[in-house]
């Protein structure tokens, strides 16, 4: 798999171009994901945020390969076009453990039946290149990595927290070494401790060559994490730079939206006729 450009240097662990993607058929068919592009660099953390049904999640699936995008869409991943895959190249480049993704429900995205060290370690185990020792050694290693007592391990999804479970997800996740890690709502089921603690354990990961796009409805959450910000609203594209200056100076209506709603970020909340203002500004009327 190619990782690095014509030019020599180390290709961008994903790199989205003019992406599209439709829903329904015929007269009935949406375009849900209008030309976005952007790309990220290894070791980056990135943030995409947007309100429920603005996409972020489909751009998601998009770069997993569980939604096809429109003709002419590009995605790379680690330098390897994504977009064109038969089903069972993308089975295969899944295997690979390129791409990782952290659900929002530890208490969903864990099988009940399996230990939860079982769970970390079956990537490994369906790669069937490490022995059992050699994996065994890896799970203790990735639950150190998380901050948690590897002896946990033996233990069932039901007899641990939230936080311990989303723990023992991320964990899973990094087993494969990922260049990129897909993080859907990582925090919002968990109560406000753990998901503090959370959002600590992934800010600690940015030291690391892993990448990471973090999505979220909620910018106080990516805010603590990342170190730029896509502003995605109704599909498009519509805001994007550095977390701070989109914190600190949003330019467009709906990201001055998002911010004035969470005032522990900015100078203070926006009042109801600034919001009506901008409201006004994202829908005008005729």
């Amino acid at each position: 798999m190619p990782e690095i450009t014509e030019t020599g240097e180390r290709a961008p662990a994903l790199a989205v171009a003019g992406l599209n993607v439709d829903f329904g058929r015929g007269r009935s068919r949406k375009r849900v994901i209008d030309e976005v592009s952007f790309e990220i660099a290894p070791g980056e953390a990135v943030g995409v945020i947007g309100e429920t049904g603005s996409g972020k999640s489909t751009i998601a699936r998009s770069v997993l390969g569980l939604v096809r995008p429109a003709a002419g869409s590009s995605v790379r991943v680690a330098g390897r076009e994504v977009t064109g895959l038969s089903a069972r190249e993308l089975r295969a480049h899944r295997r690979t453990g390129l791409v990782q993704y952290v659900f929002q429900d530890p208490q969903r995205s864990l099988d009940q039946d399996l230990t939860v060290g079982h769970s970390v370690a079956e990537p490994l185990l369906l790669q069937g290149v490490l022995g059992r020792a050699e994996i065994r050694d890896a799970v203790r290693r990735e639950f150190e990595e998380v901050q948690l007592d590897p002896a946990l391990a033996g233990r069932f999804p039901a007899e641990l927290s939230g936080g311990q479970r989303q723990r023992v997800a991320i964990a899973r996740a990094l087993i494969t070494k990922p260049r990129l890690l897909i993080l859907d709502e990582p925090v919002s089921a968990l109560d406000s401790a753990n998901r503090v603690k959370i959002l600590e354990l992934l800010a600690r990961l940015r030291s690391s060559q892993v990448a990471l796009l973090f999505i979220s409805h909620d910018l106080g959450s990516v805010a603590g994490v990342t170190e730029r910000t896509l502003v995605l609203y109704r599909g498009q594209l519509v805001e994007s730079g550095a977390t701070a200056q989109i914190v600190n100076a949003p330019e467009h209506p709906y990201t001055r939206l998002l911010v004035g709603s969470a005032p522990t970020l900015s100078a203070g909340s926006i009042d109801r006729v600034r919001r009506n203002e901008l409201r006004d500004e994202l829908h005008p009327a005729g």
